[in-house]
């Protein structure tokens, strides 16, 4: 089946997603390539706030572009390996059954299946102004993308801590 198919099924379902994916087998180089195409997804989305920010404070924003792009593809995948380990850690305490495979796919997929929402918020953040204080489509959208965000992955731990598959 095709990723963006797969994407966008997840919203919808992303236990039956998960599991289709842990049906596959164990596969690292695959949860590896989900991160990283989701986090370059995340760095290319995040490029109109940076232009606008630099636009805004007469800054460069190659510069701020150089420190997303560290941040986004070296330091954030890092960070969520560690996430996907404490999150097996705390599905571990619960009684989970799953694997630590299946933690990092979970936690992986929900990033890569987030990229439409990503994409959005990038958009909002970069054309409209967010105003400290005041509650605007800028927050809504990141309301969206983190609610989807929950969803998708903690709807996945559930799947993987619960599955009886190969990982």
């Amino acid at each position: 089946m095709a990723v963006t198919h797969e994407i966008f099924r997840s919203w919808r379902q992303p236990r039956a997603v998960v599991r289709d994916l842990l049906m596959q087998g164990k596969r690292e180089d695959r949860a590896i390539g989900y991160l990283m195409v989701g986090c370059f997804i995340i760095f290319v989305s995040q490029l109109p706030r940076l232009a606008r920010t630099a636009h805004l404070s007469d800054g460069d924003v190659a510069r701020l572009a150089g420190y997303e792009f560290l941040s986004w593809l070296i330091v954030w995948p890092l960070a969520l390996y560690g996430l996907a380990a404490l999150s097996r850690l705390a599905a571990m305490a619960m009684g989970g059954q799953g694997s630590w495979f299946g933690a990092r796919l979970s936690l992986f997929w929900a990033v890569l299946a987030l990229a439409p929402a990503t994409v959005l918020y990038g958009l909002t953040s970069g054309l409209l102004s967010n105003d400290p204080g005041r509650f605007d489509a800028v927050d809504l959208t990141g309301l969206v993308w983190l609610g989807g965000f929950l969803w998708i992955w903690l709807s996945g731990l559930v799947e993987t801590e619960r599955a009886e598959v190969p990982a």
